[in-house]
């Protein structure tokens, strides 16, 4: 969208985007930007369909404003106590449409303790730096209090940032970033058009990083398929022990019908990975990783093993034996697991030892008629739905 489009579009109110990070449950979203700048990738299903637009710097402050409105009248009603529903109901009884949606994420946000502030959409670094500045000085300015504000962002984007503006991006409260990696593999980055390479993922972290800004990387295993698993993960985990990010973030590659992907799988040019494929990619890499102090998340309900997750290098033996209790199970023993992962009756193999639960996945397969041949046929559904 074009500086004079922005500049005449008109404020209609308070608005929230449709996604944010599982780490960010309990923020209050900003929404900086509408939509993804990029939105060619080929396994993301999020923004087809819709066209990226900045929102003007105004009225970002004015959704901050009427936040902060909200926030101040339920606070001076409740004069240090709680707030009561007769508070609530008294304070929306004229609101509609977006003043009640802003009445809605204050009281979301202040039922999770107001401790951070995440901002929308999927590049809000795209924003031009000064602009950007200006609202986290804002954030700042009106919820003094808050620990952290978060933002996702496209290693290309941050490559395209002077480090001055990052520094003063990290100065004026921007404290932790999100970035899809991915892959840290070009081949793989190629074939799913993420729009970046692998050296200007590894620039960009090492950039957030020297900004003093604390850095989320996600990383999908199963993305390189068959072929490319090998190169994968261990072309990622060399990435990433360049970066030494706080924090690598696991999303299991899922393929829903309406991507790109999908039909690539469908016609036969993605060679996409078994459940077992992909424990034992995630093993290698996690073996491959060296030489950082990064903290492995799992934190997502597509993932195998939640379970998988520690802090490195300390933990790593642990998510390692993890993987490999699973690979060292028998054939029926892996079908199992993966079936009550599916089902969420586990979260790693010390739930596998359940009887109770065991029982309720054998009785689940008779019903279904699950079998080896026919697993990751019930698995790919099973995962769709999640997503």
């Amino acid at each position: 969208m074009s500086e004079k489009k922005k500049e005449t579009e008109v404020y209609a109110g308070f608005e929230q985007g449709p996604i944010r990070p599982p780490s960010e449950a309990g923020s209050l979203l900003i929404r900086v930007t509408r939509n993804c700048p990029w939105n060619r990738c080929r396994f993301c299903p999020v923004y087809k369909g819709t066209r990226f637009s900045l929102r003007p710097m105004e009225h970002v402050l004015a959704d901050i404003d009427t936040v902060h409105g909200h926030l101040s009248k339920l606070q001076a009603h409740a004069a240090g106590g709680p707030v009561t529903r007769d508070m609530v109901m008294h304070a929306g009884k004229d609101l509609a449409g977006p003043d009640l949606d802003a009445l809605h994420a204050t009281l979301h946000w202040m039922a999770h303790g107001m401790d951070s502030v995440f901002l929308q959409d999927a590049n809000s670094l795209i924003m031009k730096p000064d602009n950007l500045i200006t609202v986290l000085r804002h954030i700042m300015e009106r919820f003094p209090w808050i620990s952290r504000i978060t933002s996702y962002a496209r290693s290309q984007t941050i490559k395209g940032i002077p480090d001055d503006r990052l520094q003063a991006m990290a100065d004026a409260g921007l404290n932790r970033i999100h970035v899809g990696m991915e892959s840290g593999c070009d081949a793989v980055l190629e074939r799913i058009q993420k729009g970046v390479t692998r050296d200007v993922h590894i620039l960009a972290g090492q950039k957030v990083k020297a900004a003093g800004i604390s850095l989320s990387e996600y990383v999908m295993p199963g993305l390189g398929g068959r072929d490319l698993s090998e190169a994968h993960a261990m072309d990622t985990a060399d990435a990433l022990n360049r970066i030494n990010p706080d924090f690598i973030r696991l999303r299991t590659l899922a393929l829903p019908q309406h991507t790109e992907l999908y039909g690539d799988w469908q016609a036969g040019h993605f060679d996409k990975c078994s459940g077992e494929e992909v424990a034992r990619e995630l093993l290698g890499f996690i073996m491959a990783l060296e030489g950082i102090q990064s903290t492995l998340t799992s934190d997502h309900v597509l993932n195998l093993f939640e379970t998988v997750a520690g802090r490195l290098p300390e933990d790593k033996s642990q998510m390692i034996a993890e993987i490999q209790s699973f690979l060292d199970l028998p054939e029926h023993g892996r079908m199992m697991y993966q079936v009550g992962r599916r089902m969420g009756l586990y979260r790693g193999m010390k739930d596998f030892k359940d009887e109770g639960r065991r029982q309720r996945v054998a009785e689940a397969c008779q019903r279904y008629n699950i079998r080896p041949d026919n697993l990751e046929e019930v698995l790919d559904d099973l995962m769709r739905r999640f997503i």
